[in-house]
Order: structure tokens, then C-alpha cells, then sequence
């Protein structure tokens, strides 16, 4: 891999470690130490998310205009400014405001993270999107370890070890990333000069992906959430179900290289990668629907970290296929702002669905949700065959 691509990697890991020291733990923090219902949660981590639906469609554009290095070092600024406040004052409602601004400055980072890590290794296809996603899950398992065994003791630590790894993050961008040549000059041409009509099918192709790809983290989400304070009523602690994703990030870097030799072998196209993907999800959420201790848990999340490891690097791979070229920001912005938008609803679905009705109502309609997202990723690519087969026959 290109040396680029490597401090890509490792300031990803570094900030999503940051990250999930505390975003596990949102809902638990919320309802269980400042006293508000799962609803009034939900309501919070949706303000999270829509900033970063926001932030993300920003940082695409901006990333297209600007180039990476800028585009990280603004949503770096704004997230650290936040986690500084939200170090000092994280009561209610002084967390609301904090956690949103978070969210903004996070999604203006994430877009030029993957474009970049798309533009630096070309050849590599797939295999530099893998890499990011195995950087992610790095930082998924020692931030939840770590952040499990710090909100024991306190969660003002939590808040605190956020801030200091979004510092590291910083001094690896300002270090690392300003000699990554993306030129943006010549992607704002190539914007100006691109022929919208012809691409309009790619991005319409990208649309029907990413509505199936949503319904996905509506589902993953309750994970953080609803499932989260499931898990401390029924008497599992917190260091336990921070060991959940701290399971769920290891298996993902340990079992990447298994799992390519898989894929490899079975020569499957993303498409179908995506669709085993969700089917695995089915059955995690159903063992999960029927679990009553911590090995059932556990047992579920070892079912979907395999789930999520066929899915969550092929939806931003195909973005970057299906992209014209100086629209590779943009389209990376489309597929974060959309799993973010999964990760917006789906507190607020789950907080509704538990408050008035019940825990097994709610993974009966995910499960609905996954069928749906089978259907749409079956057909997202029809658009596609249509016009291909169109031109064959002109020619």
C-alpha cells in the first residue's frame, strides 16, 4: 500500500478510537445519568446524526473544491472545539448542543477521508476502502474496551480521552496529510466540465444502493442504543457490553485477510457480497430477539460483525466505481450522510418502538427493514444494464 494510504489508515484509527471511548455509551450516558427516556435519547442522537448528514454532504462538496487537506483540518477544528466544551460541561442540555456540533465536524472529515483513500491507491480498488474499514474497527475495539473500563470509574474521563485523541488526529493531519497531493483545481474542472445527464443514471444507481444501505444501520444502530440499555437491565454491566464491540472490532481486524481469501475463491461481485451481508444480519438479530444473557449477545455480534465486514466496505467502493471523475467527494458524502441518516433514525425508531411497545416489536420490524434492503440492492444496478444494453444496440 502506498504510503499515503497508511497515514490515512492510522489517523482513522486514531479518531475513531476517539469516538467510541464515548458514542456506545450516548444513550446509556443520556438515559441512565441525566434521567431522560430512551425517546428523548433517540431525539438527541438524531440531532448527532442529522449535523453529520449535513456535515458529510458539505464535506463531499468541499472536498471536490478544496482538496483533503483542508476539508479534514476544518472538520478536525470543529469536532475538537466541541469535545473541549463538552470535556467541561456535558449536563442537559449543554450535552445536546456539544454532541451536534460533534457530529457536524465529524461528517466534514469522514468523505475526504475515503475519497483521498480512493484517489491514493486507484489500483487497489476494493483493497484501500478494506484498509480504512479495518483502521475504523482498530479504533471501535480499544476505544470501547477502553471506554467500558473508564466509565466505571467516571464518565468525565470518557469525555476527556475523546478530546485527547481528536489532539493526536490533529498533529497527524497537520504532519501527515499536507504533502497528499490531490489537486483541486483540477477537480473543480472536471466538475464543471462533467456531462450531469450522462451521470445522473450513476448517481440515481447510488441512490436506490444507499436507501437499502440505511435500512441496514436503522437496524446495526440499536446496537448503541436501544440494545445497549436493554443490556443493562437485564444485569449486564457496562464493561461487558463494551466488550461486545470491542469483540466486533477485533474479529473485524483479525478476520479481514480470512475473510478475502473467501470472497477471492467465491469470485462474488459487491452486489452479492452486500446481499449475503444482510442475510447474515437477519440471523444476528434474530438470536439477538431471543438472547437473555450475555452469551446470546455475544454469540449475536460475532453474527453481525461478520455481516458488517461483507457489507460496509462495498457500498463506499461501488460509490467510488459508479463516481465521474471530480465527483469522488461528492458520491463518498452520499454514502456517509446516508449511513448516517441510518444512524439518525434509528435511535428515534427504537427509542419510539420500546416506549410503547416492546422490545421483540422492535426486531420484528428490523428484520422488515432487511428484507426491504435485499429488494433495493437486487435492483439498484437495473438502471445501469438498461442504458448498457441501450448503446449495444446503437452500436
Amino acid at each position: 500500500m502506498p504510503r499515503a494510504l497508511w497515514l490515512l489508515i492510522i489517523g482513522m484509527a486514531v479518531n475513531v478510537t476517539g469516538n467510541s471511548f464515548l458514542w456506545p455509551l450516548n444513550t446509556i450516558y443520556i438515559h441512565d445519568h441525566l434521567g431522560k427516556s430512551l425517546s428523548m435519547a433517540g431525539v438527541v442522537l438524531m440531532l448527532n446524526s442529522a449535523a453529520s448528514v449535513i456535515g458529510n454532504l458539505y464535506g463531499g462538496s468541499l472536498f471536490d473544491k478544496i482538496g483533503g487537506y483542508k476539508s479534514i483540518l476544518l472538520g478536525i477544528g470543529i469536532s475538537l472545539a466541541a469535545l473541549i466544551g463538552l470535556t467541561f460541561w456535558h449536563g442537559w442540555p449543554e450535552y445536546i448542543v456539544f454532541l451536534t456540533i460533534v457530529g457536524f465536524g465529524s461528517g466534514v472529515t469522514f468523505p475526504a477521508m475515503y475519497a483521498m483513500a480512493g484517489m491514493v491507491w486507484k489500483e487497489g480498488g476494493r483493497k484501500a476502502f478494506n484498509a480504512v474499514y479495518i483502521a475504523q474497527n482498530l479504533g471501535v475495539a480499544v476505544g470501547a474496551a477502553l471506554g467500558g473500563i473508564l466509565a466505571d470509574y467516571s464518565f468525565e474521563l470518557i469525555f476527556l480521552a475523546n478530546t485527547v485523541m481528536y489532539i493526536i488526529f490533529l498533529l497527524i493531519a497537520i504532519f501527515g496529510y499536507k504533502g497528499i497531493s490531490i489537486d483541486p483545481a483540477k477537480q473543480a474542472n472536471s466538475v464543471q466540465d462533467a456531462a450531469f445527464v450522462k451521470n445522473r443514471k450513476n448517481l440515481y444507481a447510488l441512490l436506490i444502493l444507499c436507501s437499502g444501505y440505511l435500512l441496514c444501520w436503522v437496524g446495526y444502530v440499536q446496537w448503541m442504543t436501544t440494545i445497549a440499555s436493554y443490556t443493562q437491565e437485564i444485569s449486564i454491566s457496562l464493561s461487558q457490553y463494551s466488550l461486545l464491540w470491542t469483540m466486533n472490532g477485533a474479529l473485524i481486524v483479525l478476520g479481514q485477510p480470512l475473510l478475502n481469501v473467501v470472497l477471492k475463491r467465491l469470485a462474488t461481485t459487491l452486489k452479492v457480497q452486500i446481499l449475503i451481508g444482510i442475510a447474515i444480519f437477519i440471523i444476528s438479530f434474530l438470536i439477538a430477539g431471543n438472547a437473555a444473557a450475555f452469551s446470546g449477545f455475544l454469540v449475536a455480534m460475532i453474527i453481525l460483525t461478520i455481516g458488517e465486514m461483507f457489507i460496509w466496505p462495498a457500498v463506499p467502493t461501488i460509490a467510488f466505481e459508479l463516481a465521474p471523475k471530480g465527483r469522488e467527494g461528492f458520491y463518498q458524502g452520499i454514502v456517509n450522510s446516508t449511513a448516517t441518516g441510518g444512524r439518525m433514525i434509528g435511535p428515534l425508531l427504537g427509542g419510539i418502538l420500546v416506549d410503547l411497545y416492546s422490545m421483540s416489536i422492535l426486531f420484528f420490524v428490523l428484520i422488515a427493514l432487511f428484507v426491504i434492503a435485499i429488494l433495493t440492492t437486487l435492483v439498484y444496478d437495473r438502471i445501469l444494464k438498461k442504458e448498457k444494453q441501450f448503446k449495444v444496440k446503437l452500436t
